[in-house]
């Protein structure tokens, strides 16, 4: 009876949890799905107790079980049921458009016009001109659809075609020589090592981080105490 009553109340601060969250608007969540925030905020929580619970350790511990459970739960409905990510995480609000404010869906986003300034600025757009399209995402960050003649000039503008980048791999980290990422590459640690002493290091030591491109072309970083 008890295990069931801990479910029970396990389950009724999930849906209370997810209430407030849907309440308090998706500036909390911050980058967190509505059931990632609840279930981090809460198994803190609960762990925090089970450390110090020495009679019944095993009550936080079904509640934890409860909520990683339901969290599962809810992230395998929204996998097979994508439809249903509007009701649980909800859905993206368009702000503004064409110069028109949507107050009702600032309003409904829980977004006065101050932080929507905030957020622009730190996507690096200070004039409101410059916005065609704003839209609030469920996760609380905003996108922004820049006017066409203010976006970044691009290479395909010009008519270019530069070879495709691609992520440089950690090769030395700390000091420590990361042999699987060398071996990933098609390289070893006596390669590694000429590099090294041709750029005036006497081994990876003396190296905090080692950046290694799909040219081949290492990158050395120092580290100051």
């Amino acid at each position: 009876m008890e295990i069931l009553q801990v479910i029970l109340t396990a389950l009724l601060s999930v849906a209370v949890l997810f209430l407030l969250a849907k309440w308090m608007g998706h500036k909390q969540i911050s980058q967190l799905d509505v059931f990632d925030y609840i279930a981090g905020i809460t198994i803190g929580s609960i762990a925090a107790e089970l450390a110090t619970e020495l009679e019944e350790p095993w009550k936080p511990l079904i509640a934890m079980l409860v909520y990683g459970g339901v969290t599962v739960c809810f992230g395998w409905v929204t996998t097979k049921n994508p439809k249903s990510r509007k009701y649980i995480n909800g859905s993206p609000t368009v702000i503004l458009d064409k110069g028109t404010f949507y107050r009702g869906n600032m309003k409904k986003a829980k977004l006065d016009l101050s932080e929507f300034m905030v957020m622009c600025r730190q996507a690096g757009y200070f004039n409101l001109e410059d916005i065609q399209t704003a839209v609030f995402e469920y996760n609380g960050r905003i996108s922004i659809l820049p006017v066409s003649n203010k976006r970044p000039l691009t290479p395909a503008d010009s008519g270019l075609a530069p070879p495709q980048e691609t992520i440089s791999a950690e090769v030395i980290m700390d000091g420590r020589i990361l042999e699987e990422n060398l071996k990933r590459m098609g390289l070893d640690a006596n390669w590694l090592q000429k590099q090294l002493e041709q750029m005036g290091c006497r081994d990876a030591k003396g190296v905090f981080l080692a950046l290694c491109d799909s040219n081949r072309k290492l990158t050395l970083f120092r580290g100051e105490a």
